[in-house]
């Protein structure tokens, strides 16, 4: 490792009902109602202060059980091949996910959350308010994801049919 390498460690566990990364929903969205927790490192609550004022918030986290890194990858939504970072594959250069998921409400150093896609002891790297006046984009475009029709995006992500290929 030289001196200029970045170093990240974790700041708490995610817990959820997901045990299986086959049967684990592939975005939050697909996983509307499902609760989970956010346990918080003590070291860092205090960076937990006035959280709950917010209705969802991003985990970042460690793919910490993923697939080794491909460049190329057929995401579950679609049979066709894409490049890794026009995807959310989990098997990334770096292993790095994103969540949004709704924060019901917080007990100090818990988070209990709704919508998680995350594995059961998944490890968090950060917290961040999800603020619409910064994060919508109404004139965003969503590349291949835009061929994929809604009934076959929901069945692909909850993982209602295994994807082919």
């Amino acid at each position: 490792m030289s001196d200029d390498s970045i170093r990240v460690q974790p700041i708490g566990v995610i817990r959820s009902p997901h045990r299986d990364p086959a049967a684990t929903p592939i975005q939050p969205v697909f996983a509307t109602g499902i609760a989970g927790t956010v346990e918080v490192d003590r070291a860092y609550a205090a960076g937990l202060q006035d959280l709950e004022g917010f209705s969802h918030i991003y985990l970042l986290y460690h793919f910490d059980r993923a697939p080794a890194t491909k460049l190329v990858v057929r995401p579950y939504l679609q049979d066709e091949d894409h490049g890794v970072f026009a995807t959310r594959a989990p098997g990334r250069p770096n292993a790095l996910g994103l969540s949004i998921v709704r924060l019901e409400r917080r007990a100090g150093c818990i988070l209990h959350v709704l919508d998680i896609d995350v594995l059961d002891g998944t490890p968090l790297l950060d917290i961040k308010p999800y603020v619409p006046r910064f994060d919508i984009r109404r004139a965003a475009h969503s590349g291949w994801q835009a061929r994929v029709d809604e009934e076959t995006a929901a069945r692909r992500g909850r993982r209602d049919v295994a994807p082919s290929g």
